[in-house]
């Protein structure tokens, strides 16, 4: 806690611009080599040259994942034909998303973006990402619905391997997006569509 809590300090008091001062950059987006639903592996570099957005969920989750994926969708079918867009869903629940598992939940959902990898790999790996790399909080957690708990927030990756956000009413960054609400994925899909131009 103490250290997300210095994370966020350093963020509001350092940030860095990115590109104008519309965004702000949170730091490099974390390495990865994972697995997708096509059982390809893809890293980091897989989206070098892309504007992505990064996401942790599960396929059996009751709760925040279905909105956040109809959510991510919606980002998708904005942007049918843009190569330069991509999209990173981290599973944290690897035993049971195996990638044939993660197609048949891409193909239910109408994930059909070339560029959008359902990822899967070590448990402790995913963890990691999720806690260390990107800042955002997954955990098994039996008493959470689905048996796991985890942030419903979406991370903007800009074609430099930035994390990156807008800032808010009073200049601070948000830092993540809120995969949840309305008004956040509409925020999210014009600063894509600023990334991209």
């Amino acid at each position: 806690m103490k250290k997300n809590l210095l994370f966020l300090l350093f963020i509001v008091v350092f940030g860095c611009t990115s590109h104008d001062s519309k965004l702000v950059i949170i730091g490099k987006a974390p390495k990865f080599s994972l697995t997708n639903q096509h059982n390809q592996t893809i890293t980091n570099d897989t989206y070098k040259g892309k504007v992505y957005v990064a996401e942790f969920f599960f396929t059996s989750c009751p709760s925040i994942c279905p909105i956040m994926t109809k959510n991510t969708v919606k980002i998708q079918n904005t942007f049918p034909n843009e190569d330069r867009l991509g999209f990173a869903s981290f599973s944290i629940n690897p035993d049971f998303d195996t990638p044939e598992i993660l197609k048949s939940y891409a193909d239910v959902q109408g994930i059909k973006s070339p560029n959008w990898h359902l990822l899967t790999g070590e448990e402790d790996t995913i963890y990691d990402l999720a806690n260390e790399g990107f800042n955002l909080h997954a955990k098994v957690d039996d008493s959470a619905e689905g048996g796991f708990e985890h942030s419903g927030l979406f991370a903007l990756i800009d074609t430099n391997g930035n994390i990156v956000s807008r800032k808010d009413t009073n200049g601070n960054p948000i830092i993540y997006y809120n995969g949840l609400d309305e008004e956040h994925i509409k925020m999210l899909i014009e600063d894509i569509q600023f990334l991209l131009q």
